[in-house]
């Protein structure tokens, strides 16, 4: 196996593994595939992953510059949290009211739909700590080295396996909805939980300096340096 092609291989397979637990972004892409339409729940998703493709690259260059940033993260914290909590009761008012065309209050704009993706995983800097962590592996096991064009085909896997991961969602829960009577009542219920639930544990991590901010900030210099060999 090529060392170009494994390294394709092992981004994509972390970035798809990665997106399979229900979180904010693939849940939000279900649920425009449902009420809109499959092509912007796909315009979503790419939006997202470009977003994480940044981010990854910043993961692996630009750390230092990102931890410089803390008071900046922590407000985009309490962002992501106050966006969870109106998506978390928007999908429970939804599931109230099914005949009332009900959509959940972040989806009823004209907002581009690639742009509202790129828009809510930018707020969301979580996946800066989950790839410098598995990065780092990779480096450690000599799979990933320091070259741009090793880089490159990285995170191009990354953001396929990614795509592959919420299309599971967005065509799944059309699937659904198409063939099972009051799904998406049922639907929005479920998202309604997810949403609640994710809200609970957001606040949480805040409050007791377990987030994505943290994780960044505990990273140690020399494992800044040893990436950046």
């Amino acid at each position: 196996m090529s060392p170009l092609f494994k390294v394709f291989y092992w981004g994509l397979l972390i970035s798809f593994l990665g997106t399979l637990p229900m979180g904010t972004l693939n849940v939000t892409a279900m649920q425009i595939g449902i009420q809109e339409s499959i092509k912007n729940a796909l315009l979503f998703a790419l939006g997202s992953l470009t977003v994480e493709m940044i981010y990854v690259r910043i993961s692996l260059v630009g750390i230092n510059w990102v931890r410089k940033q803390e008071r900046l993260m922590r407000w985009m914290q309490w962002i992501t949290l106050a966006i969870i909590v109106v998506m978390a009761t928007g999908s429970i008012i939804a599931a109230l009211h099914p005949d009332d065309g009900a959509k959940n209050v972040v989806l009823q704009n004209n907002i581009h739909r690639t742009l509202l993706g790129m828009g809510m995983c930018a707020i969301n800097p979580v996946q800066i700590p989950f790839w410098f962590g598995w990065s780092t592996v990779l480096f450690s096991k000599k799979i990933l080295q320091p070259v741009n064009a090793q880089y490159n085909i990285y995170i191009i896997g990354i953001g396929l396996g990614t795509l592959l991961g919420n299309s599971l969602f967005i065509f799944g829960g059309r699937w659904i909805t198409d063939r099972i009577s009051n799904s998406g009542t049922y639907l929005n219920w479920i998202i309604g939980g997810i949403f609640t639930v994710t809200a609970v544990i957001q606040l949480y991590k805040i409050l007791a300096h377990k987030g994505a901010v943290d994780k960044i900030h505990d990273i140690k210099d020399e494992e800044v340096l040893e990436v950046k060999e």
